[in-house]
């Protein structure tokens, strides 16, 4: 694949023509995530959920104790969308809410034993399929791939999702 320049990123700006599409990064990328979450989404719908139950009980099960606004703030997703997948996932005996002891009004995230077996399932496909991508490169290019992936994030979300990702877990 061809050498590209590094230039910041401005999702709201169209390329300029002087500037050629990368459409095999496009396309690329279109195919490695339809991969990426293939296998998950075989396994979530044995239990009827989707990808957005995916996320929801990946961030749970990263980050317990998570609050319903932080998840929000996550996901990007309003407040409607997460309440059907959340009712779904407490309902069946994924994630259970808790009442925060400093606010009462705070409800805290966590996966229960079922959810966390899940979520075990999933990450590990999904860890697989990138330990297996990073064994075809140098050792030193996974933190290659983390820049180019932060790259990808909006320019304004950037700094919170690197501050997210290097918070104790």
């Amino acid at each position: 694949m061809a050498q590209r320049q590094s230039r910041p990123v401005d999702a709201a700006g169209p390329v300029p023509a002087t500037e050629a599409v990368p459409y095999d990064l496009i396309e690329l990328l279109f195919f490695a995530y339809r991969d990426f979450v293939g296998g998950p989404d075989r396994i979530l719908a044995e239990y009827n959920f989707g990808r957005a139950h995916h996320r929801v009980l990946h961030f749970v099960l990263r980050r317990p104790g998570l609050t319903i606004a932080e998840l929000l703030d996550i996901l990007k997703i309003t407040k409607q969308s997460l309440n059907r997948v959340l009712k779904e996932l407490v309902e069946t005996g994924y994630v259970e809410q808790r009442t925060g002891v400093q606010d009462k009004r705070q409800r805290h995230l966590h996966a229960t034993a079922a959810g966390q077996d899940l979520a075990s399932r999933l990450i590990q496909l999904q860890a697989r399929r990138i330990n297996a991508a990073l064994d075809q490169l140098a050792p030193e290019a996974a933190e290659t791939v983390a820049v180019y992936l932060a790259g990808l994030i909006d320019p304004a979300e950037r700094h919170k999702v690197t501050s997210f990702l290097a918070a104790p877990q």
